[in-house]
């Protein structure tokens, strides 16, 4: 079962690196994709997001869309059984994917 994550980020960067932070902890030995959102950040969210987490996919839009249309455009590119939304500023528990 594969689940997609999916985070909308606007300008947030030291928010969106405790959020990528706690869903790798969350998500080790699961099948699970990350898809960052970045509505044109001019704090280099998507040049740390790139160089600190590899694994996390990236869609640059080139201004800021908002968070409803920054979820629309992930939403068009995953395909898996589970998807989740999530806000740059959470952070997930140790154990907040145990049940999948």
């Amino acid at each position: 079962m594969k689940l997609s994550i999916i985070i909308v980020n606007y300008n947030v960067k030291h928010y969106l690196d405790n959020c990528l932070r706690s869903v790798k902890a969350a998500a080790k030995n699961l099948d699970v994709e990350v898809i960052v959102v970045d509505n044109a950040s001019t704090d280099g969210s998507v040049t740390y997001v790139s160089t600190t987490f590899p694994e996390v996919s990236i869609i640059e839009n080139p201004q800021n869309y908002g968070f409803a249309r920054g979820y629309n455009e992930a939403l068009k590119a995953v395909d898996a059984d589970i998807l989740c939304l999530l806000n740059n500023d959470v952070e997930v528990s140790a154990n907040w994917l145990s049940p999948i």
